[in-house]
């Protein structure tokens, strides 16, 4: 297995656990993280290896990324494994994983690229480098289907990890906030390439929040002690937070989701988990110039955002680029608290998308992947 950013992480350890509830003797190996650790995985890399987002970032990454790939697949050789699983990371994986089918190794990618989105010239890509495509969204079947690619719609992992009800009062008590206080939760990303564009950005519509409505208190949430750290630099450099009621953690965002009255987010997977907890939110998302230019010329939905995606329709604000900054973020966030009918109608919405996402994910896959397995060994492929 390679996954390549932290999500992938939570994702892949969920398949590991469905797994071995099946073969508690089952040997995966690869690139993962610590989630994919504490279900016996065995990194010959670490996840942080991958964690590259946009084009300029990964030019900068390109020589290093592509060392590592050839490193990777002559030790996925050697090993020759029963099956391998993809998990995102499509720049990463589709080469690789056509290296190691062409070799006779079944493949299977979990969580399809975002061919809906853009670049959907990738689909060919797909079929060349993949035996079998595993779908978290049920929109995708129909595009696989017309292409002639095996796939199975599988449900989402977070759909079954995030409960259908929380306790916000707790959440708060557990993160050390005053749990009748209107809460905004602040997360600008995982990736250390994001802060750099996001976590200025997200302090400061704190900060203009904060000076209209000095009764609110904010909860950030960092993905790692490293992030942690450089958050808490941002914060100590910044003097118009004196007096701004901002509480830092390391990890616990799913806690600072279940605080929250409402979030405002980087675009990610962090969007589809604040839909879960049925949370409004506010989408933002800035990158580095060349990146947006290049991204941009090659989108086809007019959305960033995993839950106006999914609903088709624009049921939260999104702010890109120049149109992020502070003031319209903080007007649009207030918005919201302001508008109680709005809120709960977001929640209804965000209720139905919870329902149809949550298929037991993990036991799918499992089955899926066992099936492989199984067929390689009745044919003799392996």
């Amino acid at each position: 297995m390679v996954a390549g950013e932290a999500s992938g992480d939570l994702l892949a350890a969920s398949v590991l656990r469905g797994l071995h509830g099946v073969d508690p003797a089952l040997d995966a190996r690869g690139i993962g993280g610590p989630a994919m650790a504490g279900e016996g995985f065995q990194g010959w890399w670490s996840i942080d290896e991958l964690s590259v987002r946009g084009y300029v970032e990964v030019l900068a990454a390109l020589p290093r990324l592509l060392r590592l790939r050839s490193l990777l697949a002559r030790r996925v050789l050697a090993w020759h494994p029963e099956l391998f699983v993809g998990v995102d990371a499509p720049d990463f994986n589709l080469a690789l994983e056509r290296r190691l089918r062409a070799s006779g190794i079944p493949v299977v990618h979990f969580i399809s690229p975002s061919i809906w989105a853009w670049r959907a010239e990738r689909i060919e890509a797909i079929r060349s480098a993949v035996d079998h495509m595993l779908l978290v969204f049920p929109f995708e079947e129909e595009i696989y289907r017309k292409a002639g690619i095996p796939a199975t719609y599988v449900g989402h992992p977070l759909a079954d990890a995030i409960p259908q009800q929380v306790d916000q009062a707790g959440a708060r008590r557990a993160l050390g906030l005053e749990p009748a206080r209107v809460t905004v939760a602040l997360l600008p990303g995982s990736r250390a390439s994001e802060l750099s564009y996001m976590a200025e950005l997200f302090l400061q519509t704190s900060a203009w929040m904060h000076a209209r409505r000095g009764d609110l208190q904010f909860v950030l949430p960092a993905a790692g002690a490293a992030l942690y750290e450089r958050l808490r630099g941002h914060l100590a450099a910044r003097r118009e937070h004196d007096g701004l009621r901002l509480t830092l953690v390391q990890g616990r965002s799913h806690d600072a989701l279940a605080a929250a009255d409402t979030v405002l987010v980087a675009s990610g997977t962090a969007t589809l988990e604040a839909a879960l907890f049925r949370r409004p939110m506010v989408i933002a998302y800035r990158m580095p110039w060349l990146s947006y230019r290049l991204m941009r010329n090659k989108g086809y939905l007019p959305w960033i955002g995993l839950p106006n995606i999914l609903a088709g329709e624009t049921l939260v604000p999104e702010f890109v680029q120049d149109a992020a900054n502070a003031p319209a973020l903080g007007a649009a966030l207030l918005g919201q608290l302001d508008d109680v009918g709005g809120r709960e109608r977001l929640a209804a919405r965000f209720a139905q998308m919870h329902d149809e996402l949550r298929r037991d994910c993990a036991s799918r896959a499992s089955r899926v992947l066992l099936e492989m397995i199984d067929a390689g060994t009745r044919t003799g492929t392996r």
